[in-house]
């Protein structure tokens, strides 16, 4: 066999080698595994809130005592002061019993609640003396009340102060149980009262 025989039969046994080779090493087809697309999100309108329909609050008017005045009434404050816009004072005293300060803070509390209240604190004395005594002694007595209301909180601005001295007493006996009452101090309310 010469060299030009073989090689034909070389050729095509490389060619049947190489096919066979190719068919054997063909690599599988690879599939790629794509993801599902994820669910689109699923949006739930919430449910709406039942409607309860409820009667309306009845409207409630404010306890009024008809045995009481009427609140911010100038009645209304003598009674939160103990049934008397005036304090007392000894003999020729011109110090604030501890009955009348008690008297005092009740009416420094109410002219707090209504501060647009104006007063002049009236001071008074028995008939006893002279009448330029009375006159000091009742300037001494309305300046102790308004001091003792302003110390309590109320505006001095709203107070003013005058002395009567024994010009308007409110007992005419000429006794010591008209003489006590007329040795006063009197928050006598002139504005902004209810009434």
């Amino acid at each position: 066999m010469t060299l030009n025989n073989l090689a034909p039969k070389f050729l095509a046994g490389v060619a049947a080698v190489a096919m066979l080779s190719a068919c054997a090493t063909k690599p599988e087809p690879v599939i790629e595994q794509v993801a599902a697309p994820a669910p689109a999100p699923v949006f739930v309108e919430p449910e709406p809130e039942p409607v309860v329909e409820t009667a309306p609050a009845p409207v409630v008017a404010p306890m009024v005592n008809p045995n009481l005045p009427i609140p911010g009434s100038a009645a209304d404050f003598a009674f939160r002061a103990g049934g008397d816009a005036r304090v007392y004072f000894g003999y020729d005293q011109y110090r604030l019993s501890p009955d009348a300060i008690n008297a005092l803070r009740a009416q420094a509390d109410w002219l707090k609640l209504y501060d647009n209240v104006t007063a002049v604190i009236e001071g008074n004395a028995d008939e006893r003396g002279t009448r330029e005594y009375n006159l000091a002694l009742g300037a001494r007595r309305a300046e102790a009340v308004k001091s003792f209301l302003v110390g309590q909180g109320v505006a001095p601005s709203r107070l003013t102060t005058v002395s009567y001295g024994k010009e308007r007493p409110i007992d005419g006996r000429s006794n010591e149980e008209g003489w006590a009452r007329n040795r006063n101090g009197h928050t006598n309310l002139m504005s902004g009262t209810v009434g």
